[in-house]
């Protein structure tokens, strides 16, 4: 039986695959395509040193998209994996997409509508939704023995201000300055939807002020965003991300009617369950989960990472409980909705905003068309800047001193 040809776009955070479909039995990895060549160079060498020679690389996604590849792993710019995903599931290529899914409302749209005409396999990659703990919390939740979720919280509490240079390179435009505070939210927001099953409906959102550590790094947005959702069962969700100084790097816990289960935050989890008619008289224990696979624990991101691919690969090969488990496009449109209308939100003053189903055909024609987002080349006329609260020039000398701290490796 002929393996499965994989491409993969995007050569940095794209080496996360690539090692494990080196060694996987059912795929082989065919093509890899970045815009920057010591990073293909670097994969090159790796390939070389695992026996793989025949692997080509490009430097132009043209030339990448002509190549011979049943599926692709996009792990390209954030607010771009949507533009490209659309055209690869169009020539008849599975994919799977890393954080996040859409630029803009429209994007959802069109990237629904290409995975249904298509009818190819898609696959988020929302690796934080499979690390032992949050897997023993989607467990217990649809176990029912927490009951029915009133309240949840997600929270990614990671600062980047040290890396900030390594993963934005002084670019004035880069993604990641010119993204609004509440966009990359499914870190935050993905687990407890992945555990609990439920589907977001209305989000008011909040941004901090712009920081000076962040400013001085390239980015004038909020420095922290903050998400209220609420889920169509009534439960409310606080989702909490980004560059904000803390002790714990997330943090992690539904509370149902009958107990609540805690991301404790060191490989463990902290679990309250009562039974029926016995209001606070339960029981409290602590331990650590076993991996969903063992020896995964260690693949990235807290054991996460394996699981991304494996499933993405295995559901394109049929592989049923790779089908249940893999996130599809429904769900990471839903993961990543409450970051992009929630900004709508801000703007608007905090007001909550409806988020639609859009797995419901007659919903999609409101969005069709809206392109609102902070994303010039994305948005059209529907831009907006992605700090409303206040206008901060930031001078070229800025990035200079960022592209020169990327170039000679100094934290920021």
């Amino acid at each position: 039986m002929a393996k499965l040809k994989i491409g993969v776009f995007g050569a940095g955070r794209g080496m996360s695959a690539v090692h494990q479909i080196f060694d996987h039995p059912e795929a082989e990895l065919v093509a890899v395509c970045d815009k920057y060549k010591p990073l293909l160079d670097n994969c090159r060498k790796q390939a070389e040193a695992h026996g793989l020679y025949n692997i080509k690389y490009y430097e132009r996604f043209d030339d990448f998209f002509e190549h011979d590849m049943d599926a692709v792993i996009c792990a390209n710019y954030a607010h771009e994996h949507a533009k490209f995903g659309i055209r690869l599931l169009r020539s008849g290529r599975h994919i799977m997409t890393e954080c996040l899914t859409m630029a803009n409302m429209a994007e959802a749209v069109e990237l629904i509508e290409a995975v249904e005409e298509s009818g190819k396999v898609y696959s988020y990659a929302e690796n934080y939704c499979y690390t032992p703990v949050r897997w023993e919390m989607r467990n217990l939740y649809r176990s029912g023995v927490l009951g029915k979720l009133m309240y949840a919280e997600g929270e990614y509490l990671h600062d980047c201000s040290s890396i900030w240079p390594q993963i934005t390179y002084g670019e004035r435009n880069h993604w990641r300055n010119i993204m609004p505070s509440t966009f990359y939210c499914t870190h935050s927001i993905g687990p407890i939807l992945y555990m609990t099953g439920l589907r977001p409906v209305q989000v008011s959102a909040f941004e901090t002020p712009n920081m000076p550590f962040m400013r001085k790094l390239g980015t004038s947005s909020g420095t922290l965003g903050m998400e209220i959702v609420t889920l169509e069962n009534g439960a409310i969700l606080k989702s909490l991300h980004f560059n904000i100084k803390s002790y714990r790097h997330s943090n992690y816990q539904i509370n149902g009617d009958l107990g609540g289960a805690h991301d404790l935050g060191s490989g463990e989890i902290g679990v309250y369950l009562e039974k029926p008619d016995q209001n606070c008289r339960g029981e409290r224990k602590v331990y650590k989960p076993d991996p969903i696979i063992a020896g995964t624990e260690n693949s990235g991101h807290g054991g996460g990472d394996y699981f991304t691919t494996h499933y993405f690969i295995g559901s394109i090969l049929g592989d049923e409980v790779a089908k249940e488990r893999t996130i599809d496009v429904y769900q990471a449109v839903d993961m990543c909705m409450p970051g992009t209308l929630g900004y709508r939100s801000i703007v608007n003053g905090n007001q909550p905003i409806k988020l639609p189903n859009l797995r419901n055909k007659e919903e999609r024609d409101a969005w069709r068309h809206d392109t609102f987002c902070t994303f010039p080349e994305s948005a059209g006329d529907m831009y907006v800047s992605n700090n409303v609260q206040e206008k901060i020039d930031i001078p070229d000398e800025v990035f200079d001193e960022v592209r020169r701290r990327w170039t000679v490796g100094e934290p920021g």
